[in-house]
């Protein structure tokens, strides 16, 4: 059975009680440098995805209408900026990823890696399957639909993953985040979770958890700061230890004898 607010029917009206649409996408001027810096020679590629969150988006309840007219300089540009703390062909796992946001504005930035959206909810998983086929994403982008839980075990038949980095926007707290999604980082790999003005509280509050999973001291990082005002904020941790977390089992093993003989 599907969630009841997995489900839903309802169209969103734009700004001003005006129906979504490409024009609430529109890249202004002021954006347009940063924007090709960012993307580069597919910018058009980040357009499409603009316009398609401005109106798919909207009325399928993942972004909010109001929102759509600020998808440049709040989403787009600020998930983008977090790509020069990715290393070159890296693989990278974006856990909550809801309507794509950082993982599919990387894919579009860095062609070079390779991507996996976490996401457990239906509608959202569906809008992320539509948008890396229609976005021409499919060789470098696949979506999980689960837990993240459940895509480090491989709990679900599918998995279990494992990437050098992972990636995470406005999903959990600090010590909840690194519970779900340390365990997805290869060891010496890197957790990148966008936050805002709370980051420095943050890890004060949670430094010792992050430590208790295997994480390193939680460091932040202004990212964009030459092209974004206000830069994107994030916070770093790199997995330095394997620690499995309280409740999390191992994927059972497959018997390679197949079926066990009765006598």
């Amino acid at each position: 059975m599907v969630p009841a607010d997995d489900v839903t029917t309802d169209t969103a009206a734009g700004p001003g009680g005006t129906p979504p649409g490409p024009q609430d996408a529109a890249l202004s001027t002021e954006l347009a440098a940063a924007a090709l810096t960012l993307f580069g020679d597919r910018l058009d590629l980040a357009v499409r995805y603009a316009e398609l969150l401005a109106t798919d988006g909207v009325v399928r309840g993942l972004i909010g209408p109001r929102e759509a007219p600020r998808i440049w300089d709040r989403h787009l540009l600020n998930c983008a900026a977090v790509a020069e703390l990715i290393p070159e062909g890296a693989s990278v796992i974006d856990v909550g990823s809801g309507a794509g946001l950082p993982g599919v504005v990387l894919a579009i930035a860095r062609p070079d890696l390779n991507v996996v959206l976490v996401e457990p909810l239906a509608r959202r998983t569906s809008f992320l399957v539509e948008a890396v086929e229609r976005l021409g994403l499919a060789r470098t982008v696949r979506v999980f639909r689960g837990r993240a839980d459940e895509a480090a075990t491989g709990a679900t038949g599918v998995g279990p993953f494992t990437g050098d980095v992972v990636t995470a926007r406005a999903v959990a707290p600090l010590d909840r985040l690194a519970t779900w999604s340390l365990p997805l980082v290869v060891p010496g790999g890197r957790l990148i979770a966008l936050k805002g003005a709370s980051a420095a509280d943050e890890i004060v509050e949670h430094a010792g958890a992050v430590a208790a999973l295997g994480g390193s001291e939680p460091t932040v990082r202004l990212c964009g700061a030459d092209l974004l005002d206000p830069p994107t904020t994030v916070v770093e941790i790199v997995r330095e230890r394997v620690v499995r977390a309280p409740g999390v089992k191992k994927a059972p093993k497959r018997s390679r004898g197949g079926r066990k003989r009765v006598r």
